[in-house]
């Protein structure tokens, strides 16, 4: 089973990375980009758990090893089982 994590900053924390692309993007002509957030992507593969364990499973890796809580949020999705 295939799944992805997002972790990023929670929308009360800064992120200047997110700025300075929005800022460079504005200096190439993209004055339509309002805001970005920059963030990670973790591609994670399960064995040997049915959906239930990975829907348990994935929250508490996010939560517990790939996301500082205090200054991220995250979400997952299955992609394929």
């Amino acid at each position: 089973m295939k799944a992805r994590i997002l972790v990023s900053y929670k929308d009360s924390v800064l992120d200047p990375q997110g700025q300075a692309v929005r800022n460079a993007l504005h200096t190439l002509g993209y004055e339509a980009v309002r805001d970005v957030r920059q963030g990670k992507v973790f591609e994670i593969e399960l064995r040997g758990v049915s959906r239930t364990e990975a829907e348990r499973l994935l929250p508490e890796i996010a939560g517990k090893v790939l996301a500082n809580v205090v200054i991220e949020k995250s979400s997952w999705e299955i992609l394929e089982d």
